[in-house]
């Protein structure tokens, strides 16, 4: 049975520092990366129930959701090729709550593991929430996921 946990983390109006990478940071545009990213999105999450086995249709629908925001989707990219992306949301819509960013997805191609680039996302994902105002950011991981949640915690999510 899967066990998923929500992490959360405050923010403050401080950026996070950037490692040193040797990757492009770059922001997801429909029209130049969809096929690609649907592809790595499968390879990643090839054996995963929700995010996994996604045909077109599936991206095309988040994508006309009212909280996708491109500007919010970052890859990391080497040579034209995405190597590892993490797409936000923010939810804006809580009753009595202040909009909270999500690191919505996050994944790294199998053969780039290793070379920070999940953090480096992830942080570009937290500089991006700061930019925006939010006080709190959140995400669901598989409890079962430890380096995802070493990443995580390491990034101040608990």
């Amino acid at each position: 049975m899967r066990h998923i946990l929500k992490l959360h983390r405050d923010l403050n109006r401080d950026a996070l520092p950037q490692a040193d990478h040797d990757f492009t940071i770059e922001t997801f545009d429909p029209a130049i990366h969809r096929q690609q990213w649907l592809d790595l999105n499968n390879l990643i999450f090839t054996n995963h129930a929700d995010q996994g086995n996604w045909a077109m249709a599936d991206l095309d629908n988040r994508i006309a959701e009212a909280w996708f925001d491109p500007a919010g989707f970052f890859l990391a990219t080497e040579a034209g090729f995405i190597e590892g992306f993490v797409w936000t949301k923010i939810h804006q819509d809580l009753v009595n709550q202040d909009p909270v960013g999500e690191l919505y997805v996050v994944g790294t191609a199998p053969e780039h593991h290793g070379r920070g680039i999940a953090r480096a996302l992830s942080v570009e994902a937290i500089n991006y929430f700061v930019s925006k105002g939010l006080k709190h950011a959140m995400l669901y991981v598989d409890a079962d996921n430890e380096k995802g949640l070493k990443l995580y915690q390491s990034l101040g999510f608990n």
